[in-house]
């Protein structure tokens, strides 16, 4: 190839190269220009959520510097939040990033990185891992945060966890918090046992049952009025509700809300099997059957076999490469769930121990997502189900009577 053929190649590709740039600003561009479009998003429907009210919240954050509390789920319609409020001319200064990241894809428990988005330039801050909670310094460029992600209504999920830092942080350094309330797909119930103090991590803060049946935004009024952030402080926090919502609507996620819940079954069934993930047996990571399927190399279970295996969100499954034996319960309408379910629980139990095998992780991470140490003492003294049941009752009555305080919607 002589020099002029290969100036000339060379030009081709770099023209292709600034034609491929082009249009993806071009795809992008028309993406945000869509979202900022109000009149495209669905007034007539029956729901509107917290971040679809932009006459609501834009005039409280303009000429405000701003961070967001955000991730895959911090969608308005089709358009992520952060582009909105850029395209509206909102000064977006910085994303922190819970669990699982500011796209979603990290696995429960890995580390979260802080790092530049590459889509907006904006700098990411993790949530998860050391830094739980913004740094002063994280703060200073900060007048408003706003917290937009979709949380599913049980304690050990660790948004709410996030959320109570967040609070606390901004209270600590005079930041306001805004919330844009979002539905939750386990509103509809209240049900297990209320946390210990002695108990408390970061999968379970505070004084409530497994399932509380609030919004984000209501139980976000809740750590504030109950005086649970630091020192009792006060939090200047701002609910956005929702229109059209009540406690019994039902709301299936259109993003999934982590790596792991990839569907409404899996949702609905979380409270109840995450259980077992302080037990040896496996609840599916590794499958496509996240939190619908549960088994164990040694149960005495047929009907339903898998084998985990590493896969996005779960690079080190429990029970990688062994054949499990259990149940499937993926074919559970959603609907069907108004309580937990310790059948599988305590079937697994007798079954294991009867065989010699472990069941209890170690590392007394049950105790932890129970939030006591009660619920492990009841199923080794072979406590039947519905006493178990029963020893609940008194402590959620004493929630519900502080739960109502905060409603923002009526069930």
């Amino acid at each position: 190839m002589n020099i002029f053929c290969a100036i000339t190649l060379l030009l081709s590709l770099l023209n292709c190269e600034a034609y491929r740039n082009k249009q993806q600003l071009k795809t992008w561009n028309d993406r945000i220009e869509s979202a900022s479009d109000s009149s495209k998003i669905d007034y007539e429907s029956p729901l509107q959520l917290g971040a679809e009210r932009l006459d609501e919240y834009l005039p409280l954050i303009h000429g405000q510097k701003v961070g967001l509390v955000v991730n895959q789920t911090s969608m308005v319609g089709d358009v992520h939040l952060v582009d909105l409020l850029l395209k509206n001319a909102i000064s977006v200064e910085k994303v922190f990033a819970p669990e699982h990241g500011f796209r979603g894809t990290a696995d429960a428990g890995e580390k979260v990185n802080d790092g530049i988005d590459v889509q907006t330039g904006l700098p990411i801050i993790s949530l998860y891992g050391k830094n739980k909670k913004p740094y002063p310094e994280q703060l200073t460029d900060i007048d408003v945060l706003i917290f937009d992600i979709q949380d599913v209504g049980a304690r050990f999920y660790t948004y709410i966890s996030t959320m109570h830092y967040v609070m606390e942080a901004a209270a600590e350094h005079g930041k306001q918090v805004i919330i844009l309330d979002r539905p939750n797909p386990n509103g509809h119930y209240v049900d297990g046992p209320v946390l210990q103090p002695a108990f408390k991590s970061f999968v379970g803060m505070h004084e409530v049952p497994v399932v509380h049946a609030m919004t984000i935004g209501e139980y976000a009024q809740m750590i504030n009025g109950e005086g649970w952030l630091a020192k009792g402080i006060q939090c200047d926090l701002t609910v956005i509700p929702m229109e059209g919502y009540t406690h019994s609507t039902k709301y299936e996620l259109p993003v999934k809300p982590s790596p792991n819940l990839p569907n409404a079954t899996s949702i609905a069934l979380y409270p109840s099997l995450c259980f077992f993930e302080g037990t040896t047996l496996s609840v599916g990571r590794g499958t496509n059957k996240q939190f619908q399927i549960v088994g164990h190399p040694k149960l005495r279970v047929s009907g339903y076999m898998f084998t985990p295996q590493p896969m996005p969100g779960a690079k080190y499954p429990k029970l990688e490469g062994q054949l499990c034996k259990g149940w499937d319960l993926s074919g559970i309408s959603p609907e069907e769930n108004d309580q937990l379910d310790l059948s599988y629980l305590i079937h697994a139990f007798k079954d294991l121990t009867e065989q010699d095998s472990e069941f209890f992780l170690k590392n007394n991470f049950f105790d932890k997502l129970a939030g006591s140490d009660q619920l492990r003492l009841q199923i080794l003294e072979g406590i039947d189900i519905e006493s178990i049941r029963q020893s609940w009752q008194s402590d959620i009555e004493q929630f519900q009577s502080i739960r109502s305080k905060y409603l923002i919607y009526p069930e």
